[in-house]
């Protein structure tokens, strides 16, 4: 009893200790200028009318849809293309299938700044500088190391019973794994969704070195632009940070069902 109220009250702390910035950042935005080192908890009068300010200081609209949708391709690349690749990987036996797996997770060890300027120079050799083609092929390809050992890992635990049974019917091994195996696949699609959109709605770094033009600019880089612009507007930013987040927040209360029956299934095996 003891151990679980222990427990309860860690989980407490550490839940408040997180969602102090987010409030202060929302009453942050909500505060008239001269409110603004006050040090009060929550504004006596909100200001609701900072978010319109501070959508209206940027284009904010503009690099919302391109943020969108950068974000949706590559959702949708990262699922086709990862699920195939653990597919491969899990079910199919070829020659040097587990050597090359064992490569393909030694490449997560490598650090991201390794590659980053080979893979600019690469991308710019093929004229795909100050496009999206930088931020979007890679995801057909893959998506991420990881991603393609969490789909391996979640084909294991499927019983080979029914890739039997379909093979008797006639099956393809493309039918095989369209109908039959990608279905039972749902919870670990939705952690790789999950993960591809936090991943690419949060990304400063690679629109950064591969986007130069300002109407190709996504939410971060614009952010940031914002920022530089507005530095003594500490309300505004907070309110333009806000409506970044919303939406990953969102994602968060409605997905984290799917989230975690993905990861506690992957951990299992077969």
């Amino acid at each position: 009893m003891l151990i679980r109220l222990a427990r309860y009250l860690l989980l407490t702390i550490g839940g408040i200790a997180f969602a102090v910035p987010l409030f202060w950042m929302v009453s942050t935005s909500l505060k008239p200028d001269t409110e603004l080192f006050s040090g009060a908890l929550w504004p006596r009068s909100p200001m609701w009318s900072n978010y319109e300010r501070a959508v209206q200081s940027f284009p904010f609209m503009r690099y919302g849809a391109n943020t969108v949708l950068l974000t949706m391709i590559n959702i949708i690349g990262c699922v086709i293309s990862s699920a195939m690749a653990g597919y491969a990987f899990s079910r199919l036996r070829w020659p040097g299938r587990d050597a090359i797996f064992f490569v393909l997770l030694s490449t997560m060890m490598i650090p991201p700044q390794v590659t980053m300027i080979p893979v600019f120079l690469l991308f710019r050799w093929l004229g795909w500088y100050n496009t999206y083609l930088p931020l979007t092929v890679p995801a057909f390809l893959g998506g991420a190391a990881f991603f393609i050992f969490l789909m391996r890992q979640f084909f294991r635990t499927l019983p080979r019973d029914l890739e039997e049974a379909a093979r008797i019917d006639g099956c393809s091994q493309l039918r095989i794994f369209w109908s039959v195996m990608l279905p039972l696949t749902k919870p670990a699609l939705a952690t790789v969704g999950i993960f591809t959109f936090v991943g690419v709605w949060n990304d400063f770094m690679t629109p950064l070195i591969y986007l130069s033009d300002g109407n190709l600019y996504t939410l971060a880089l614009g952010l940031q632009s914002f920022v530089t612009e507005s530095l003594t507007e500490w309300n505004l930013m907070m309110a333009a940070s806000t409506l970044v987040l919303i939406p990953l927040l969102a994602l968060f209360f409605f997905a984290q069902r799917y989230f975690v029956e993905g990861i506690a299934l992957t951990g299992s095996k077969g």
